[in-house]
This record gives structure tokens, C-alpha cells and sequence, in this order.
């Protein structure tokens, strides 16, 4: 008898692709809270280093659309539908929104607390990647850990 196209066999189980994809959507909200909050600053900042900063903002917020749709797409990859509206987000993210406008060092500072947060998510998410054999996750997230954190060095060297 053959398997339905539908079902999906990559050798993950199924209640393991779940809890994989629970992180991997926080993750996402994580990241696209991140992206709200990079791109809101890279609007607004002002000061003697806006040029620097504006430009700066703006890559690491293409940087992080970029991100958003990887992340999406390997919980759809999973079999697991992707988590997509504001308020799932806000549930789901540790990273707080930005309603106001705060200084150029505050926004930088707020980054760098940003960055770290998503580090922490993708690095919360690696036993169970790890017990599951999912090698295609545990390649995203090490990318991900590894571009936050040179990101998130390159902010805190600016407050210094």
C-alpha cells in the first residue's frame, strides 16, 4: 500500500516535529519582534551618529526579514504550520515592543538585550533538535546563534 503524498516521513516523528516547531515559533516571534523593533529605530533614531545607525539598523533588519521566512519555512518543512499575526507573536516572544521613541544609546541598548534574547531561544530549542536527529534545524539555529551574536557584539561595542 502506498503512503499518502500528505504524510510525511523524514524520519522525525511526528510529536517531535511538534515540540520542534513550538520553538521554532518562538523563535520566529522572537525574530520578528526583533525585526518590528529594528526597523521602528532605524525610522526614528536621530543624534550626532544617525547616519551610522540608520544605516547600520537597516541592514540588520533586512538581515532579519530574510530570517523570519527561513524560520517559517522550516516549521513548514516539519509539517507544522507557521505562527503569523501579531498577537500570536506577542504571546509567544520574550522581546519587548518599542512604543516610544527612545535615545539613540537606549535603542542600541535595547538591541543588543534583543539579540541575546533570540540566542537564548534557538539555544533552548537544541536538546530536543538534538534527541530528534533534526540536522536541518540544528543548521538554521547555529547560523542564527551565530549571526545574533555578532550582532549583538557589534551593538555593545558602540556603548562603550
Amino acid at each position: 500500500m502506498e503512503q499518502a503524498l500528505s504524510q510525511i516521513d523524514i524520519g522525525i516523528p511526528e510529536s517531535q516535529r511538534k515540540e520542534i516547531a513550538t520553538g521554532l515559533s518562538r523563535l520566529l516571534a522572537d525574530t520578528y519582534t526583533l525585526y518590528l523593533k529594528t526597523h521602528n529605530y532605524h525610522w526614528n533614531v536621530t543624534g550626532p551618529m544617525f547616519t551610522t545607525l540608520h544605516t547600520m539598523f537597516e541592514q540588520q533588519y533586512q538581515e532579519l526579514a530574510l530570517a523570519v521566512d527561513e524560520i517559517a519555512e522550516r516549521i513548514r518543512a516539519l509539517g507544522i504550520f507557521a505562527p503569523g499575526s501579531y498577537s500570536t507573536f506577542k504571546e509567544l516572544t520574550q522581546i519587548d515592543e518599542e512604543t516610544g521613541v527612545p535615545s539613540a544609546q537606549h535603542m542600541i541598548q535595547q538591541l543588543v538585550l534583543g539579540q541575546e534574547a533570540v540566542v537564548r531561544t534557538a539555544r533552548e530549542i537544541f536538546p530536543m533538535i538534538e534527541e530528534a536527529n533534526d540536522e536541518p534545524t540544528a543548521d538554521l539555529l547555529t547560523n542564527r546563534m551565530q549571526i545574533h551574536e555578532k550582532t549583538a557584539w557589534m551593538l555593545r561595542s558602540l556603548l562603550q
